[in-house]
């Protein structure tokens, strides 16, 4: 374990924020958004903030292993072994071709419910074609044995191919019954300079169920097709689809408490959203929302609400960069029991926010670190601490830090 990080030769602590973050509530304008006082929130916890391990370039997912060893994919292509708190200096081998251009890469690593078993890992990344002028989220799944991976096969291609450089999804979670679940992003679909085009938002690819752009996808651990999916039989719907409308889903996790499966999509300027993600519901991108346009910003959407949409749990203006999603079962930080963790990336908006809920209605959110970090992937560990990703923008070696009660 390195040291703990410093400033001003004490160590960072950081106490609840009372009253919580407002609410946002709808309005005409994204750049007139009012807020609503809220209650303060419940208690919150008192943490200091260290290094677990340094050299990492722009991590991207977490994965912990029984014998515990951390596996971390680096977006560059690479998967890393983490062993005793020391970065291993050989890559992984048999790792899939990516294209690491702009945010895609070698993205998500997650574990099979049965890994102890079965050494079974899944891989998602941005997939080149045959020259590398296009990509689209691939899944893998391989067995990781004596440091490497063996028997590794596709099981998903998403037909959202594109040349541009972003917006993959490609987060995984596995719900209780065994069911694999990835995000698929909209490809940067519409983006411009001069903002998207308002005749074209109903036709746009997130709302398009003959493609995979801009959706959450259900699968069975082999990469079948689950009978029940939504979409199943119908015709120019793709069986794969488990809910649609989404712009760049950046965070995947199920809420213990419920079950239900949960994730935070990256908003353009403005937008970013936290959602209960439901069997075949439309999550409304970019028909409605909260965001606003690029470098012009103008508004995007028709509608703040309209009917058969979804709207989202909570919603962030400006933006926060929103990426990983962690609900926290741990002992470490009681307080934090059942509170979901939302990481953001955005310049002056970086931030760890505490969301605590009440099933699914957020009751307060609390920022945390605000500023100081450029946070990619959030996880808990099996010893109850909370693990952070940090991505540095310019690809400069960066760590994984690691929040733990403080003795006070």
């Amino acid at each position: 374990m390195k040291a703990t990080t410093r400033i001003c030769a004490g160590i960072i602590r950081v106490w609840s924020v009372r009253p919580a973050l407002a609410l946002c509530a709808a309005a005409s304008l994204v750049t007139s958004v009012p807020t609503l006082a809220q209650p303060p929130g419940p208690p919150g916890e008192t943490f200091k903030v260290v290094t677990f391990v340094e050299g990492l370039k722009n991590p991207w997912s977490m994965a912990f292993l029984p014998n515990g060893d951390m596996l971390v994919t680096e977006r560059g292509g690479t998967l890393r072994i983490v062993r005793d708190g020391r970065l291993l200096p050989t890559p992984v081998p048999g790792v899939p071709p990516v294209r690491a251009q702009g945010q895609g890469g070698l993205q998500e690593v997650a574990l099979h419910p049965d890994f102890a078993s079965n050494r079974v890992i899944y891989l998602s990344y941005a997939k080149p074609n045959a020259d590398g002028t296009q990509g689209t989220t691939g899944l893998s799944r391989a067995r990781f044995e004596n440091d490497r991976l063996v028997d590794v096969r596709e099981i998903f291609e998403a037909a959202a191919w594109a040349g541009t450089p972003g917006h993959f999804g490609a987060r995984i979670a596995f719900d209780r019954d065994g069911y694999l679940f990835m995000s698929v992003g909209d490809r940067m679909e519409g983006l411009s300079q001069q903002g998207m085009d308002p005749t074209k938002l109903e036709s746009h690819g997130a709302q398009n169920l003959a493609s995979h752009q801009g959706k959450i996808i259900r699968l069975h651990d082999d990469g079948r097709v689950p009978d029940d999916n939504p979409f199943v039989g119908q015709a120019g719907k793709l069986p794969e689809i488990w809910s649609y409308g989404h712009r760049n889903p950046q965070g995947l996790a199920i809420q213990p408490e419920t079950g239900e499966l949960w994730a935070t999509e990256h908003g353009p300027q403005g937008g970013d959203e936290l959602n209960q993600i439901r069997r075949g519901a439309n999550y409304g991108w970019p028909v409605i929302g909260y965001g606003a346009n690029y470098v012009v910003g103008t508004e995007i959407h028709k509608d703040r609400y309209r009917a058969g949409m979804e709207q989202p749990q909570a919603f962030w203006v400006p933006s926060i960069g929103i990426s990983g999603l962690l609900f926290y079962e741990g002992d470490q930080f009681p307080n934090w029991k059942g509170n979901a963790f939302v990481a953001g990336m955005s310049g002056n908006f970086q931030q760890l926010v505490r969301v605590s809920l009440n099933g699914r209605t957020v009751i307060s959110r609390e920022p945390l670190l605000v500023g100081q970090y450029r946070i990619r992937d959030v996880r808990e560990g099996p010893d109850g601490f909370v693990y952070l990703a940090i991505d540095n923008i310019y690809g400069q070696p960066s760590p994984i830090l690691r929040l733990e009660p403080t003795d006070e």
